[in-house]
């Protein structure tokens, strides 16, 4: 299908953007993501983003906007969980004059602002339960109500969601509503935590240093080796956000002159890699650091089933027994 008979049917075809410099990891787990936000960009279908806090699920669901036929539209994104309840009602749906104390004017909220483009609620998994109710009609429905008025409007918006909660656990809770994960769950994207893509690790810090260099007006900067062993044993419970600041720090306060060495990184990196070896050029050491970690995670990813996780990380059963005897995990 070319792209006059796309128009005809009235489907703007597919934008162009660097998906790879905003989405980044060479992992297989972050180019099912990639493949995903590109599928479910053309066309409307709320989409749940899931990740633990850091991932990038902002930027997940920014270039699913990006990619789709609202791009030229608002994207209006709202964090459930930095708002007050008391107020978060007011700032989704507006409110009337005279609507509360200190309503002087009328006033619209966030939905009305992303008219016509991408209404991404952030935390999801946060709102309170009167607030789940309304959602729920204004996805199902698309209609909603201004605080303190009685006329029902209508919403042209695409619904993108995301949240670090288990829903299935908050729905079996009574927490969250049932009706509303399905409205929101129409395609869930997951995105996995950085201590699971170790893999992901160098094309994040490149990226990370050549921007952080452009803004700070300094020449390229690089990691010496033993920093890099440092940072490749770190858990990173801060995910792909943690990352970042840890190398916005690095640049801050490091020499230009020279690369930068572990000494340079927050003491809570260089504790928890206490296994390396410094800025000495450890090899060994480090590679037995990551083997140690990697393990642990990939088994308990798979749960602890030892032939699916040879599988599934290239090794062969045998193999895989040989490296957790050599380091003593059971």
């Amino acid at each position: 299908m070319d792209g006059t008979d796309e128009a005809a049917d009235g489907v703007a075809p597919p934008r162009e953007i660097e998906l790879e410099s905003r989405i980044i990891g060479r992992s297989p787990d972050m180019r099912r993501v990639r493949v995903l936000v590109r599928r479910v960009a053309v066309s409307d279908v709320p989409v749940l983003i899931l990740g633990e806090s850091g991932t990038g699920k902002e930027l997940v669901a920014r270039a699913i906007h990006d990619l789709g036929r609202r791009a030229d539209r608002p994207f209006v994104a709202v964090n459930c969980g930095a708002i007050p309840e008391t107020l978060l009602e007011s700032e989704l749906f507006g409110h009337g004059r005279g609507a509360f104390t200190g309503a002087l004017r009328e006033r619209p909220g966030l939905v009305e602002e992303a008219e016509g483009g991408t209404f991404f609620l952030d935390e999801t998994g946060d709102l309170s339960p009167a607030l789940q109710a309304k959602l729920l009609r204004l996805v199902q429905e698309r209609e909603f109500r201004r605080v303190g008025e009685n006329r029902t409007r209508r919403a042209d918006v695409r619904f993108l969601s995301a949240t670090h909660r288990d829903l299935a656990a908050e729905i079996a809770e009574s927490r969250f509503r049932e009706d509303l994960y399905y409205r929101l769950a129409v395609v869930t994207i997951d995105i996995p935590p950085l201590r699971q893509r170790p893999e992901d690790l160098a094309a994040l810090l490149d990226h990370f240093l050549d921007a952080g260099c452009r803004a700070l007006g300094r020449p390229l900067a690089r990691f010496t080796p033993g920093a890099v062993s440092r940072l490749a044993l770190y858990p990173w419970p801060g995910n792909v956000r943690e990352l970042h600041n840890e190398v916005q720090r690095c640049l801050a306060l490091s020499p230009s002159e020279t690369p930068i060495g572990a000494e340079w990184l927050s003491d809570r990196i260089r504790r928890a890699s206490g296994d390396g070896d410094g800025d000495g050029f450890n090899y060994f050491a480090a590679r037995a650091g990551f083997e140690k970690r990697f393990l642990r995670q990939a088994l308990s990813r798979y749960g602890f089933n030892k032939t699916r996780t040879a599988g599934e990380i290239g090794l062969s059963r045998q193999g895989l027994f040989k490296i957790l005897r050599r380091h003593n995990l059971s």
